[in-house]
């Protein structure tokens, strides 16, 4: 992202971030969080990412999207690139910008592509999962015993 005046690329990045979280989120990836405190896939730590940080849960959300890089997903790469720059934390950003090229992101590629409009709820997700088992799990201050070495 580029912009012209140095002063708006924070925003201009977090409001990108924020796109890129919705874009997820409306997107047939949001499927994976049903099966995420069982199988702990990439895709799943992904979007639960991204759901964490529209909850403005930015600490958890940038665990899991280290957790979802780390296991090769080259989206939560690239938005872990776009939050360290618009924090302004430039040589995070670029480590998290150099694991993402390494990881081959094209956004051609690798952007979830949205099948619901904006407001609409996962219905899939929803439907299928017990909230009661989601906030628990969003609770969490510890991880997983399967997380854990």
């Amino acid at each position: 992202m580029v912009t012209t005046d140095p002063a708006l690329a924070p925003a201009a990045l977090l409001a990108e971030l924020q796109q890129l979280c919705d874009m997820v989120l409306r997107s047939d990836d949001v499927k994976k969080l049903a099966d995420f405190a069982a199988d702990f896939d990439q895709v799943g730590a992904r979007t639960f990412a991204c759901l964490l940080y529209t909850f403005d849960r930015i600490q958890a959300a940038l665990y899991w999207w280290r957790f979802a890089a780390g296991a090769g997903d080259p989206l939560a790469a690239h938005l872990l690139a776009v939050h360290h720059a618009a924090c302004g934390n430039t040589p995070q950003a670029r480590i998290w910008r150099a694991l993402a090229r390494l990881a081959r992101f094209d956004p051609l590629l690798h952007m979830p592509t949205p099948v619901r409009d904006r407001g609409h709820t996962a219905d899939d997700f929803v439907r299928n999962s017990e909230f009661h088992q989601i906030q628990t799990f969003m609770r969490m201050t510890t991880l997983p015993k399967e997380l854990v070495a």
